[in-house]
């Protein structure tokens, strides 16, 4: 069991440079709350070429992923064959990761050992590495092969993540476990929603200003990612001219308007320099929750303690989904159909429901992809269309 391993030499002056060696790295892409299980985990080598790659400037968001998959590959590679995970790894290691984690239900359900054997899935159980029941999304096995491989070449190696045979059994893999894809969020957070969660908001405690001012910004700057609201900084915030609340109409009430740099997010890289828009009522409950918080540099969300002192460090995307989840309990809702992603395809169901053209949305969701942002517009045309309605 990794666990009793781990215990064995979580106390040892090796686990402890590395926890050191991590935590330099940076509290936002290695949480501390997994610095010190992460240490136990990785070797050496894995923190010198997690520290190279951040010193080659790699972004935020796929160093912290890299780190996490390598620390489930070298946990399941100890739990699966009783050593550490080889580099490069053989053609047949591929193979038994692919074996572990897509397997066939009905199959299982006949024979016991078929898929990931029960110590293994024990183990990584006990390491709060593993909370799915049933095989894995096929997505999340692909990225930690994609990151596998990363680490493989980053180490100057050669790996055989592109034979026929792991191509082949990917394919069956995915076929047989027939894992429906999940919606990050089973619920869209539309207006109706967001104004059910503001109201949940509705104090004058600290940490209701934030919540307030982080929820209204997250949706009404395009629906940003977790990741974005998280990484936000003063310096990323400019005050531009106010603007008319009716464009056409210049005897229309002027509104206040912010423009946010963007920097590097997860389909643009820092130089891209791409920014968006807040405009009006989520302009002035940014800039109170920045007057009552005292900050003028640094993290715009910052963490908040049980007395209502407000930290220097910034959320971490985790708690921006644990704060909207809080937030939809608060106001009543069931917190197991709603995550931060919501707000993003809240933001562009909203815009649809609206009317307003998919071109423009995307300005302001900076969606890269026209076929992803026109699934929520799709989607909201067969609601709103005439095609379903011919038998009421």
């Amino acid at each position: 069991m990794v666990d009793n391993h781990r215990a064995a030499y979580s106390d040892s002056p090796a686990v402890h440079r590395r926890a050191e060696e991590l935590d330099a790295l940076d509290a936002a892409i290695l949480p501390f709350d997994r610095r010190d299980q992460l240490a136990a985990l990785l070797t050496d080598d894995d923190v010198a070429t997690l520290k190279h790659l951040a010193s080659e400037g790699m972004g935020e968001n796929t160093l912290r992923a890299l780190a996490s998959d390598l620390g489930y590959l070298e946990a399941w590679c100890q739990l699966a064959t009783g050593s550490p995970l080889p580099w490069p790894a053989p053609e047949a290691l591929l193979l038994k990761f692919v074996a572990h984690h897509l397997w066939d239900p009905v199959k299982r359900a006949e024979d016991p050992a078929h898929g990931m054997p029960a110590e293994v899935e024990a183990g990584l159980r006990a390491e709060r590495l593993l909370r799915a029941d049933g095989p894995h999304a096929p997505g999340t096995v692909r990225r930690r092969l994609t990151s596998w491989s990363i680490l493989t070449r980053w180490r100057g190696l050669t790996g055989a993540f592109g034979a026929p045979s792991l191509k082949s059994a990917l394919k069956l893999a995915v076929k047989a476990s027939n894992r429906p894809r999940q919606r990050k969020s089973k619920k869209a957070v539309t207006v109706d929603i967001l104004a059910k969660l503001l109201q949940a908001c509705a104090g004058d405690r600290p940490v209701d200003l934030r919540d307030h001012a982080l929820l209204l910004t997250a949706f009404a700057s395009g629906g940003r990612r977790r990741s974005e609201v998280a990484a936000l900084r003063v310096e990323d915030l400019a005050d531009e001219e106010p603007v008319r609340a009716d464009p056409s109409d210049k005897t229309s009430p002027p509104l206040p308007c912010l423009s946010i740099r963007l920097g590097r997010t997860k389909t643009t890289t820092a130089d891209e320099n791409e920014h968006v828009l807040l405009i009006g009522r989520p302009v002035a409950a940014l800039k109170t929750w920045l007057a009552e918080a005292l900050i003028k540099d640094g993290p715009v969300f910052r963490r908040i303690d049980q007395w209502g002192n407000i930290d220097l460090r910034a959320l971490t995307p985790q708690s921006v989904n644990l704060i909207l989840k809080a937030r939809c309990e608060q106001a009543g809702l069931d917190p197991a159909l709603f995550s931060a992603h919501g707000l993003r395809s809240g933001y562009l169901t909203e815009a649809a429901n609206r009317g307003i053209p998919l071109p423009e949305a995307m300005q302001q969701s900076r969606h890269k992809s026209v076929t992803q942002a026109a699934s929520y517009y799709n989607n909201a045309e067969r609601r709103n269309g005439r095609a379903a309605r011919l038998i009421v």
